[in-house]
């Protein structure tokens, strides 16, 4: 089976995943807070960004080869933290950190997956990051990331977007629950997707493993008060900074969206700039992340990577040609893994690759630093 013919684009292994796993799962992986408005002013935004097409440029062949904290990857992508991704489709932590491994492409592991770093560690590769949630107890912080740099994480995520739960209105419907419980209706939904029910029969159902073991008492959940929030704080500068002398591997601080910030983060000793809205899943009254990049990237000298709202080859360049260094998908990669299982991501990123080939061959783009000159002038 040619898997181009078939799924061509994002929007296909979107389409196949909706079909492979319950709806209660594909309620948490797809929606976002609110009236979902912005959501939506992603995608409107992103649409906004247009190039001038070249004409007479010869043959080329772009190199879309980008560096990153030392590290060369052969496409400017990564995937994002994603959590409880073992809910969305069974093994997907290992699944996918053993794809990127193989891809050449940062890894990124979420403080709330549902493995843990130990388990990761055989199949991670030398391009692993680890996300955290900030806890509130230093010694369990402290523990947290010796476990994290001896399973081979070479980067550490702090996420500051998220200070307090969201409620996910459409995700609160859908009947989950953290833990997951399996309820008469859900049990209704899994019967009808028998790949994920016996691949999640085989991994047990997923739990916050990492975030778990931390926990001294087993307490009753919500779908918005899950044990990550009992043992995480909300951080401050001060934080920032005791973290920062804690980890001595680059420090990215990911849901930058003021440029007054990025300027203050770097001379607080980040080593990159994440400009993300939390795909939408925060805040529903926040700009879309492509509006605030082109500020970002003016009040730093350093990295910026990009994420939110992605939904192919065509918006990795206009990121990239607005600023960003580096941009990250977390939704694109579940639905492939969901679609395809283990050869999703695989197949993932070569759309992704062979989608920016095609359209930096009708800008006459040779490299990724020739995009920002493509650019129409608004």
């Amino acid at each position: 089976m040619d898997l181009h013919q078939r799924y061509p684009a994002i929007a296909d292994l979107k389409a196949r995943a909706r079909a492979r796993i319950p709806l209660f799962v594909w309620e948490y992986l797809d929606s976002a807070t609110g009236s979902e408005a912005t959501l939506r002013r992603n995608r409107a935004k992103l649409d906004e960004v247009l190039f001038r097409p070249s004409i007479l440029h010869g043959e080329i062949t772009p190199d879309l080869t980008t560096t990153l904290f030392g590290k060369t990857h052969p496409l400017p992508v990564g995937i994002s933290p994603v959590g409880m991704s073992g809910l969305i489709w069974p093994d997907a932590e290992r699944l996918l950190a053993a794809a990127a491994g193989k891809l050449g492409l940062p890894y990124s592991m979420s403080t709330v997956a549902s493995q843990t770093p130990e388990f990761v560690a055989p199949v991670l590769g030398k391009h692993g990051w680890f996300q955290m949630y900030p806890p509130r107890d230093p010694e369990i912080r402290k523990d947290m990331l010796k476990r994290a740099k001896d399973a081979g994480f070479s980067a550490l995520i702090l996420t500051v977007d998220v200070p307090v739960a969201s409620r996910r209105e459409r995700q609160t419907r859908s009947g989950l629950t953290q833990p997951p419980k399996l309820t008469p209706r859900l049990l209704a939904q899994v019967a009808t997707c028998p790949s994920w029910a016996m691949g999640t029969l085989r991994m047990g159902m997923p739990r916050m493993r990492l975030m778990d073991g931390y926990a001294d008492t087993k307490v009753s959940l919500s779908s918005t008060a899950h044990i990550g929030y009992l043992l995480r704080t909300s951080p401050d500068w001060d934080y920032l900074k005791a973290l920062r002398d804690a980890w001595d591997g680059p420090l990215l601080i990911k849901g930058v969206l003021r440029p007054e910030d990025a300027a203050r983060l770097q001379d607080e000793g980040a080593d990159a700039i994440w400009v993300s809205n939390h795909a939408g899943r925060q805040f529903d009254a926040a700009p879309a992340t492509i509006e605030v990049l082109p500020a970002i990237r003016a009040a730093t000298t350093l990295p910026v990577i990009f994420d939110s709202g992605i939904e192919g080859g065509l918006d990795i360049l206009r990121a990239l040609a607005l600023g960003a260094d580096f941009v990250m998908l977390g939704r694109a990669w579940h639905y492939a893994l969901a679609a395809l299982g283990a050869n999703g991501p695989a197949h993932l990123a070569d759309v992704l690759a062979k989608d920016m080939a095609a359209n930096m061959g009708q800008l006459g783009a040779r490299s990724l630093a020739d995009l920002k000159a493509c650019l129409l002038a608004p």
